[in-house]
């Protein structure tokens, strides 16, 4: 049976300030305002249609001409495979089927396929339990799709630490997610990072860390660490 969304029952002020709380936090953990998240809610208000996902409350709000009309119930993707937090865009739509419960809207994401969608299994609408993508009751997802255009913005929002979600993780070779776009970009202002972020932490973004370590007398390894996040200027929001 399909539970009935909770976040129903608040006011738009409340969804409004968590809008505007989440933009804070970008701006005090990102202090520069140089990460898409960051900038992209407060042009997304001009547009049409906005969609905001709090994860943390398992709720998709969607907003219309700044005014929050909607509100779905959706879920995120499990721990080992997170959604992309930040701010996006809407590319593409479609109408898979096969676990996609008939609806695909496909986010800008660079380091891998991530989108909206339903599903065949809507019991598990409300708990992290996608590979990261953002799970809905089907005849919502329909609904969100015939609604929004292409170009549409998507925040994604979970912990308190903006890109870094619920904290700064240990980042090395291999790892791929919105905290390492955040790195990359932010050593790419710094002059060490020359390569196109794309969430991926590869041989560049090692070589880009390893150099900036050693310029900070913070060793050599290609890992980045609580020293190595302080010394790029990015601090824990408290």
């Amino acid at each position: 049976m399909r539970k009935k969304p909770s976040c129903l029952r608040k006011s738009i002020p409340i969804v409004v300030c968590l809008v505007g709380f989440y933009i804070l936090v970008q701006l005090v953990t990102q202090p520069d305002g140089i990460l898409e998240a960051a900038s992209g809610p407060a042009g997304a208000q001009k547009e049409e249609y906005y969609i905001y996902v709090d994860l943390n409350e398992d709720q998709l709000y969607l907003y219309q001409n700044g005014q929050l009309v909607k509100t779905f119930p959706c879920s995120g993707g499990k721990y080992t495979t997170p959604s992309p937090l930040g701010t996006w865009k809407i590319v593409s739509k479609d109408t898979w089927n096969e676990g996609f419960g008939g609806t695909w809207m496909a986010l800008n994401v660079p380091w891998g396929q991530y989108g909206i969608h339903g599903t065949d299994e809507p019991w598990t609408v409300g708990s992290n339990a996608s590979k990261g993508c953002i799970r809905m009751y089907n005849e919502d997802a329909e609904e969100l799709r015939k609604l929004v255009p292409y170009g549409t913005y998507v925040t994604i929002v979970k912990g308190t630490y903006g890109y870094f979600g619920d904290s700064y993780r240990t980042l090395k070779n291999g790892h791929i997610g919105s905290d390492v776009y955040a790195v990359q970009i932010r050593l790419g202002q710094l002059g060490y990072y020359m390569g196109t972020p794309d969430g991926k932490f590869g041989a560049g973004l090692s070589d880009s860390v390893k150099r900036f370590k050693q310029d900070h007398q913070l060793g050599s390894t290609p890992v980045v660490d609580e020293a190595t996040y302080e010394a790029m200027g990015f601090f824990p929001f408290e």
